[in-house]
């Protein structure tokens, strides 16, 4: 059941800049749904208060907050169609907007220069109440560390939904070291960072699309601010709230998954490797893998596709004793090659059917990749 929001006006008028409005609905109407039976959830909620519009959007799993300063008339509230409603404002003459809905019509006005709209809306009463930030402590984090941190493992969450654990990235903080990890079962991110002081107590699975969101709105922060509630995380900065749901069950028991020992390590120049991995994959299609073939001081990348053609590029690498071949995913060893940090990539091996691990400069980051069973 959805709980709705409290209303406490009927009628909304209000004038508000229109450079302002556009660059904070867009910002919102993101997490509008865009594939939902529920209609309220397309609408993005206006909300007149004391000299400023609050706007709101959500699709359940996200929710996202913010305010413009406005010259308000009548305080009140009503949910517009958001992609309609963003599409209005981009294309508004007029630097000012003045924004009116009169109880029971059930149409909102906008007025900008001579372009006059009417737009249907929806009653403001079946929006979700969302999770509020007053009364939840909020710490502050450095933004630089949490985003990276971020963008280090999220490239490894699910896009499947059938799996929702796995679409989301494990954030825990442990004394003053931040944990991510993420993983769809054939990959396996994990990043350490170290924080200048203890972050809050957190140990939560986070949907990765709310981290991407995140990762928009306090690209340009310094700091940002975040709180935990019962079953939902939330995110400050800069003027905008986002919240998200966690995510229920057991995230894979990340440290279990990394092998303790490897039959070989090869470092190699990250970017001399990246560029030869990005040619060469461009002939591994309709799932064909990427070989890697290690042999005495140089490892051999190829791929081939029937009926397409083949590709090989081989480098200089310090690796000896027997040779070793062994198949990638093309598009997930680039990721895990993007995602390690400084100009050395150490691959550690095993064998042709066990996990391989990447690592860059240090060891706060982990990339574990299932090999591909290769034919012959």
């Amino acid at each position: 059941m959805i709980e709705a929001e409290a209303v406490t006006g009927t009628s909304l008028k209000t004038t508000v800049s229109r450079d302002d409005l556009v660059r904070q609905l867009t910002t919102v109407s993101r997490a509008a749904s865009t594939r939902t039976t529920v209609q309220v959830l397309a609408g993005i909620l206006m909300r007149a208060e004391p000299s400023s519009l609050q706007l709101s959007a959500t699709d359940m799993e996200i929710s996202l907050r913010t305010s413009v300063e406005a010259e308000v008339g009548a305080e009140g509230a009503v949910v517009v169609p958001g992609r309609l409603l963003v599409d209005i404002a981009r294309s508004l003459p007029a630097d000012d907007v003045e924004i009116e809905y009169r109880a029971g019509e059930g149409v909102v006005e906008i007025v900008s220069g001579t372009a006059v709209y009417r737009v249907h809306t929806y009653n403001a009463e079946d929006f979700p109440r969302l999770p509020d930030s007053a009364g939840t402590e909020m710490v502050s984090i450095d933004a630089d560390a949490l985003l990276e941190t971020s963008a280090k493992v999220s490239r490894a969450a699910s896009r499947d939904e059938s799996r929702p654990v796995l679409t989301g990235i494990l954030v825990r903080f442990e004394g003053d070291k931040l944990v991510m990890a993420a993983t769809d079962s054939y990959r396996l991110a994990v990043k350490e960072t170290t924080l200048s002081e203890a972050g809050p107590e957190l140990d939560a699975i986070v949907p990765a699309r709310a981290l991407a969101e995140l990762g928009r709105i306090a690209a340009d922060a310094a700091e940002l601010e975040l709180g935990v509630q019962e079953n939902q995380v939330l995110f400050a900065s800069d003027g905008v709230l986002l919240t998200t749901r966690r995510i229920e069950g057991q995230f894979p028991n990340y440290r279990q998954l990394l092998p303790e020992s490897f039959e070989h390590e090869v470092t190699m120049p990250r970017e001399e490797l990246l560029d030869v991995v990005r040619r060469v994959s461009v002939m591994a299609q309709r799932n064909s893998p990427l070989r890697l073939r290690f042999a005495e001081g140089e490892l051999t990348v190829s791929a081939q596709t029937q009926d397409v053609g083949e590709a090989r590029e081989s480098l200089p690498a310090a690796f000896s004793g027997e040779a070793l071949e062994i198949g990638f995913n093309p598009d997930f060893l680039r990721d895990g090659i993007e995602s390690a940090d400084g100009d050395e990539l150490r691959l550690k091996l095993i064998s042709p059917l066990r996990p391989a691990v990447l690592q860059g400069a240090g060891a706060d980051f982990s990339y574990l990749i299932m090999p591909i069973r290769l034919a012959g």
